[in-house]
């Protein structure tokens, strides 16, 4: 099959700050556009969709794809500060009213959860977001048991220093970035592949990018959001790895345990699961675009 061409970077202002974004356009009217939100780590920005958008388009469906950078991230800007999912959902919230003006199926992967569940709490008449995807969502634990706010930002002031900036600098090394691929995100080695290994590569190049890393890292994302998930009355769709493993202390978290957590809270939802690990739309692409199309047809 042919490459779909990735578009050109578009970029609109929020809060004075230039934010990037991808979209991929189609001819179907009717088709609810998807918003993809990317996880945050090293090296971490839109670009780890592409092979998602690739097989999407290659599997012949046509919804619209719109694929932004999170400020800190890519070729947003990236200013020197702590981010919080509320902050990541208001620029989210503001790109959902002024560039895209119509329903999405939100799409989050792993831990950015809280992200999609701010933006969710941010709607209001018309609700711009029509259904939701959780992809390799984390142990339910980590998203309903807050470490406190004293400890985020002892952590923050500790990676926002020299010794935090130095931490930085040995892990965006290619040795290192292969090593925590295969021990905390992939089932297999063999998926830890040189395409992965040069988007994280270059994706770290900007030393500015820490601060969006030092943010996850601080846990700002660790808080209950147990309510906000009861909350959800969209169809919500719940795709976890059959490998699935976890930061969480919880020796009960099996994939099983997950999915079985989050269709508890969820109050219309759907769980699958599929081969792999904790980064389901870019290890097992063709198995997450299936179940994705089944729930979005």
């Amino acid at each position: 099959m042919s490459q779909i061409t990735i578009p050109n970077t578009e970029f609109y202002t929020w809060k004075n700050y230039r934010c990037a974004y991808e979209h991929y356009p189609t001819e179907a009217q009717d088709s609810t556009p998807l918003l993809l939100i990317h996880p945050i780590g090293v090296g971490l920005s839109r670009r780890f969709w592409h092979r998602f958008c690739q097989a999407w388009y290659q599997s012949g469906h046509n919804n619209p794809i719109y694929n932004p950078d999170l400020l800190g991230c890519g070729e947003s800007e990236m200013p020197h500060i702590a981010y919080t999912p509320a902050d990541w959902a208001a620029q989210l919230q503001h790109f959902l009213q002024t560039v895209i003006q119509k329903p999405v199926t939100l799409v989050v992967q792993g831990a950015l959860l809280p992200v999609a569940l701010e933006t969710v709490r941010l709607q209001t008449q018309p609700n711009l977001i029509q259904k939701l995807v959780l992809a390799s969502p984390p142990a339910i634990a980590l998203v309903t048991q807050p470490t406190g706010m004293r400890q985020q930002k002892l952590t923050w002031n500790l990676l926002d220093s020299p010794l935090g900036t130095a931490f930085y600098f040995y892990a965006r090394r290619p040795q290192f970035l292969s090593s925590f691929s295969t021990r905390q995100l992939f089932a297999s080695s063999d998926r830890v592949d040189s395409e992965w290994l040069d988007l994280l590569v270059k994706g770290a190049a900007n030393p500015a990018s820490r601060y969006a890393v030092f943010s996850f890292l601080a846990g700002f994302w660790r808080q209950n959001y147990r309510d906000a998930i009861a909350a959800i009355a969209q169809p919500t769709l719940v795709v976890v790895g059959d490998r699935a493993s976890s930061i969480s202390k919880d020796k009960q978290d099996t994939p099983d345990r997950r999915l079985a957590d989050y269709l508890k809270c969820l109050p219309q939802a759907k769980g699958v699961k599929i081969s792999g690990r904790n980064v389901l739309p870019y290890e097992s692409t063709t198995e997450f675009v299936a179940t994705l199309a089944a729930f979005e047809p």
